[in-house]
C-alpha cells in the first residue's frame, strides 16, 4: 500500500470491498455466529465530547441494532492515549473489549517513549480505519503571505526568526509541521501549547507565526478575521473547503499528513470475530446520518478491511518514525 492515503481510497474501502474480499457475513465462523452474547465495551482514550468519543457514540445505535446488545463507551484519557490503549491490549481477546486508537499511541508512541506498557504491533489487532482528518495551515490574518508558496518564500527570508505553534509536543500538529519544514526547506522554532485554543490564539496575536491544526478548532478565529488559512495537508482538497489548496498543489507533490483513528482489538481475538466487527462497523459508517455528522466534524470517513488498515498503520509508522527520530522528539 502507498504511504499516502487519499480520500478516493477511503471511498473505495467500503462494505462492498469487505464482501468482495471474503470478509462478509457469509464467511463467518462459529465464534462470530455466536458473538456477541453481551454488551461490547469500546475504550476511548480521550475525554467525553472529543472527536474519538463522537465517532464511537455516533455508530452505537446502528451497532446495537446489528448486535442485539449495547455498545458501552468507557473514556480513559491520559498519557497521550496510551492509558486507554494499554487497557485494550491487556483485555481478554474475546471481542468484548475494543478501543479506538489514533496516530499517537499506535504509530508515534514507540519512537517517543523510552518504554511503552504495550507493543502496538504485537498487542493490538487492527479492525477497521474509522476516519482521518487533515491539518490546515493557519497564519495571522495580517500576514503578508496570501498563499502557501508566498509563506515558504517569506519563511526562508526570515532565517531563524520564525516560530510555529502546535497543539502539543509529539502531536500530529507538531509532526506535520516538521514534515512540512523538511519538504519546503524552511526553518522555524517549535512552541508547543496544551491544546488548540491557546495555540491558535498565539498565532492570532502574532506571538507565533504559523500553526497546523484541524480546521474546526480554528473556525471561530478565522470567521472573526484573526486568522487566515493558506493550505490543507490532505492529498485532495476538502469537500467542505474547496477553495483551500493542498500543499501538494503548491509544488510539493505527494505531501500528505493526516491525523487518523480506527478500532483495535486485543491480540489473539478470533479472526472471524474481527471480520464480523469489521463488517458491522463498515455498515454503521455507511449510514447517511453518521456520514453527515462526521462531515460536520471535518472528518473523512474511513472503512475497509483489517488487512488494509494494518498495511496503512505499517506505512504510517515507518513514515512518522523517521520524522520523530530526525527531530529527536521525546515525551519522557
Amino acid at each position: 500500500m502507498n504511504k499516502t492515503l487519499s480520500k478516493r481510497k477511503f471511498a473505495q474501502w467500503t462494505f462492498s470491498t469487505i464482501a468482495a474480499t471474503g470478509l462478509g457475513m457469509t464467511t463467518l465462523g462459529v465464534a462470530a455466529q455466536s458473538w456477541p452474547t453481551k454488551p461490547v465495551k469500546v475504550v476511548v482514550p480521550a475525554p467525553a465530547g472529543s472527536s474519538l468519543d463522537v465517532i464511537v457514540r455516533g455508530m452505537s445505535e446502528t451497532l446495537k441494532t446489528r448486535w442485539g446488545h449495547a455498545l458501552v463507551v468507557e473514556n480513559k484519557p491520559g498519557a497521550g492515549g496510551t492509558i486507554g490503549m494499554d487497557a485494550v491490549a491487556k483485555a481478554a481477546p474475546d471481542g468484548y473489549t475494543l478501543g479506538i486508537g489514533f496516530n499517537g499511541p499506535v504509530a508515534f508512541g514507540p519512537f517517543m517513549f523510552k518504554k511503552m506498557p504495550y507493543d502496538p504491533a504485537k498487542d493490538l489487532m487492527p479492525v477497521v480505519l474509522t476516519s482521518s482528518q487533515p491539518n490546515v495551515l493557519a497564519v495571522p490574518a495580517n500576514h503578508p503571505a496570501q498563499n502557501f508558496k508566498e509563506f515558504v518564500a517569506w519563511a526562508k527570508s526570515q532565517g531563524d526568526k520564525v516560530s510555529y505553534a502546535s497543539v502539543g509536543l509529539g502531536s500530529s500538529s507538531h509532526l506535520s509541521m516538521e514534515l512540512l519544514k523538511g519538504a519546503a526547506g524552511f526553518e522555524a522554532t517549535h512552541v508547543p501549547f496544551n491544546g488548540s485554543p491557546p495555540a491558535a490564539l498565539s498565532v492570532a496575536q502574532n506571538e507565533t507565526q504559523a500553526l497546523l491544526a484541524v480546521e474546526p478548532a480554528l473556525l471561530s478565529l478565522v470567521q472573526g478575521g484573526r486568522l487566515k488559512l493558506l493550505a490543507v495537508t490532505s492529498p485532495q482538497r476538502l469537500s467542505a473547503r474547496p477553495d483551500l489548496p493542498t500543499v501538494a498543489e503548491a509544488g510539493y507533490a505527494g505531501f500528505d499528513a493526516l491525523a487518523w483513528n480506527g478500532l483495535f482489538a486485543p491480540a489473539g481475538t478470533p479472526t472471524d470475530v474481527i471480520a464480523r466487527i469489521n463488517a458491522d462497523v463498515n455498515a454503521a459508517m455507511a449510514d447517511p446520518a453518521f456520514k453527515q455528522n462526521m462531515l460536520k466534524q471535518g472528518l473523512i470517513i474511513g472503512g475497509g478491511t483489517p488487512a488494509a488498515f494494518k498495511s496503512f498503520i505499517d506505512a504510517e509508522t515507518r513514515k512518522w518514525g523517521a520524522i520523530i527520530t530526525k527531530a529527536n522528539i521525546k515525551l519522557d
